[in-house]
């Protein structure tokens, strides 16, 4: 049996490796994809009157509310800035180059900066909008312990999204489903977890991933 001063010490190593390995890995990916950004932000500014990046109110570590930066991919005049109204097929307030966008997860590279300061990591439950809803419950109401999955910083990818359970919650069991995947991560975390995720991002993404 290994010794509980052993197994803190063992959790907290994995702690300040996770931390490094976002900060190397958010910098580096920041500098590789600074042209693509700076492109994409154009686009954006060209294609839609309103700024090219916007920031919205989030769930963070121990539930603190952090200010996330994402890619504008809607209208300014119909956006809904708090993050609870759920996109919906054809969603009218989606603009040409935002469509694009989030089929390809581009609109989420700023979370990158997120994860530079600290306020994100680049594995972890998937940061929600405050008061975010699930087939139009609150998931509060849906999932008794819900705000355990913000006993850990929220991720620009977890586990529910390597799973596949991603995209609109418009079902309560696919809703609970995806926080059954948080807590999982949670319990079992570990640096070999984390890869894992990222690496099967990446796969799922290539395979024709249709967003977060």
């Amino acid at each position: 049996m290994i010794a509980p001063c052993r197994q803190r010490d063992d959790a907290r190593m994995q702690l300040i490796f996770k931390r490094a390995l976002d900060i190397g890995v958010s910098l580096t990916a920041l500098v590789m994809l600074l042209p693509l950004m700076a492109v994409v932000a154009l686009l954006i500014r060209l294609d839609s009157p309103g700024p090219a990046l916007f920031t919205q109110v989030r769930w963070g570590k121990d539930c603190r509310k952090i200010r996330v930066y994402k890619f504008r991919s809607m209208r300014t005049d119909l956006g809904d800035t708090t993050g609870v109204a759920q996109t919906i097929k054809d969603d009218p307030r989606i603009t040409r180059v935002g469509a694009v966008i989030r089929k390809t997860n581009i609109d989420e590279l700023p979370q990158l900066l997120n994860v530079l300061k600290g306020d994100m990591s680049l594995v972890g439950p998937r940061c929600h909008a405050i008061g975010m809803l699930a087939a139009g419950i609150p998931y509060e109401d849906l999932v008794s312990d819900y705000h355990r999955r913000h006993s850990v910083r929220p991720g620009m990818t977890g586990l529910a999204q390597m799973r596949g359970l991603r995209g609109p919650t418009d079902r309560p069991g696919k809703a609970r489903a995806r926080i059954a995947c948080d807590l999982h991560y949670i319990d079992n975390f570990s640096i070999l977890l984390d890869l894992r995720i990222m690496f099967g991002t990446v796969l799922v993404e290539l395979r024709g991933g249709k967003g977060f």
